[in-house]
């Protein structure tokens, strides 16, 4: 029996994410959106594409939350993106009313989904997310780190002149101005990355990682970034539906790894059929764990503005 998975938002990202997984064949798709006309016209623009690409998967689009019921995954993008000069914090106020009324949704109709989250501020709207639809903290999970690291290597391929594949690395921590590159944890075809950067290069670049977003934002004026942020969802929806048990940087509910409780934050993760199967802990140098420490406070003072907005989360 095919797969199905459903995409909580028609908009860039989601568009995006309907014509990769469709281009996989991974499973039918159903875009969801508030606006109906945006979701049923992307679903009928990239069906008709199957006549090029040969894919065979259902896509249809809806503004109906029934239309989504039993859904393997869930992938959400609902959301206002950020326009030039903001920051993903300030997006809180109104994305924690969207998501909201997305967890209301999905619960009825799909209480077994593995459930994505993509919208900003991403660690804390998850949270918010697995707060507001009960489901267990395996199941519900947020794409962040995989794309964070993506922009890190692309960086760091760009700058060295190799291909990206070569390179193996991960950022840890929240989706925000305190993510955590890791060069000592970075590796280019097994060598440490030390052996080909220099010091003030490595941190031109990590500080480039943490802006990755923001200097998208300015080129295209108005919107986020898409492309990647789709890819690196379909590559998590991908290793759950086939059990790869991929081990992929994304925000995970910590309940003691690391030293942190009660919180979602970037940390590798296993994923399989059981949705987020394990943390991985990794040795962090007293340097990395101040830095770690210090995004989870930002995450944390952040879910704290959330719940005075909304006292349900408290």
């Amino acid at each position: 029996m095919k797969k199905k998975i459903s995409l909580i938002g028609a908009g860039q990202i989601g568009g995006t994410l309907a014509h990769l997984i469709s281009v996989k064949e991974l499973a039918d798709v159903v875009l969801f959106d508030v606006a109906e006309g945006l979701a049923k016209g992307k679903a009928l623009d990239i069906a008709q594409s199957n006549a090029v690409d040969g894919f065979n998967v259902n896509l249809s689009g809806t503004n109906n939350y029934k239309d989504t019921k039993n859904s393997d995954v869930i992938i959400i993008t609902a959301g206002v993106p950020r326009k030039p000069g903001m920051t993903r914090d300030d997006l809180l106020g109104t994305n924690l009313k969207i998501i909201k009324q997305v967890a209301e949704g999905i619960k009825k109709t799909s209480p077994n989904a593995f459930v994505i989250c993509i919208t900003n501020p991403l660690d804390v709207i998850v949270m918010a997310l697995q707060k507001y639809s009960g489901f267990p903290t395996n199941k519900v999970v947020g794409m962040a780190g995989i794309l964070d690291t993506a922009r890190f290597k692309y960086f760091l391929s760009q700058e060295l002149k190799i291909a990206s594949k070569n390179i193996e690395s991960l950022v840890l921590g929240g989706h925000g101005d305190t993510m955590v590159p890791m060069p000592n944890h970075t590796t280019i075809k097994g060598k440490p990355l030390k052996q080909f950067l220099n010091e003030e290069k490595l941190n031109l670049i990590i500080d480039r990682t943490r802006k990755g977003g923001a200097e998208i934002i300015k080129f295209l004026e108005k919107g986020s970034a898409f492309y990647a942020p789709a890819a690196s969802g379909v590559e998590m929806a991908e290793s759950y539906l086939k059990d790869f048990k991929k081990i992929l940087p994304c925000a995970a509910y910590l309940n003691g790894e690391y030293g942190i409780s009660n919180i979602y934050a970037g940390v590798p993760v296993k994923i399989g059929k059981n949705g987020v199967e394990k943390i991985i802990e990794i040795n962090l140098s007293s340097e990395e764990k101040k830095q770690f420490n210090n995004s989870i406070k930002a995450v944390q003072e952040l879910f704290d503005a959330a719940k005075k907005i909304d006292g349900s989360l408290s």
